[in-house]
């Protein structure tokens, strides 16, 4: 019972965070999104780098993209505390019905790997060369963010057995 309350209070934690960080993305639009615009113009990355012609500093499609962050960690938020309450509901139940109750927080912690791995690591910080940013740099928060979800999608994954304290 220990181990799925453990369980279950990591993916609200998680689901706590990303419910912040939509608060702040829709009541504080203008921070973050410098961030993104920046990145995307790869206007702080380092002079005359033979990488500047994949920057993208459209307005349009600078706010695109950004919107569909926010859209990618909303669907992310309500997935997260979707499977907090199947994991609460399922708490007392036999092992096999947590472990059936792992599927929604399994697709949204996946979900939030590939947002930290594909949106920032990847995309903006090899495609968009945000490494080379001292100002813009997203890197150490994303690996970090993606560090913190892994290892509690390791600790989900773990199947429960009957007994378990």
């Amino acid at each position: 019972m220990i181990t799925r309350a453990a369980k279950m209070l990591l993916l609200a934690g998680i689901a706590l965070f990303y419910t912040l960080v939509v608060f702040n993305n829709t009541t504080d639009f203008d921070s973050n999104y410098q961030l993104v615009r920046h990145v995307l113009m790869m206007d702080t990355t380092f002079p005359g780098n033979n990488g500047m012609w994949r920057a993208m500093s459209a307005p349009g499609f600078q706010l695109v993209f950004y919107i569909s962050i926010i859209a990618w960690e909303f669907v992310t938020c309500i997935l997260l505390w979707f499977g907090v309450v199947k994991l609460g509901r399922a708490l007392r139940q036999p092992a096999a019905a947590f472990n059936a109750a792992k599927r929604i927080p399994i697709l949204a912690l996946t979900l939030s790997l590939l947002m930290w791995l594909v949106a920032f690591l990847a995309v903006g910080g090899e495609w968009f060369l945000m490494w080379q940013s001292h100002m813009w740099n997203g890197q150490e928060a994303a690996f970090r963010m993606f560090a913190v979800v892994g290892i509690a999608m390791l600790i989900l994954l773990q199947p429960e057995t009957e007994g378990q304290p």
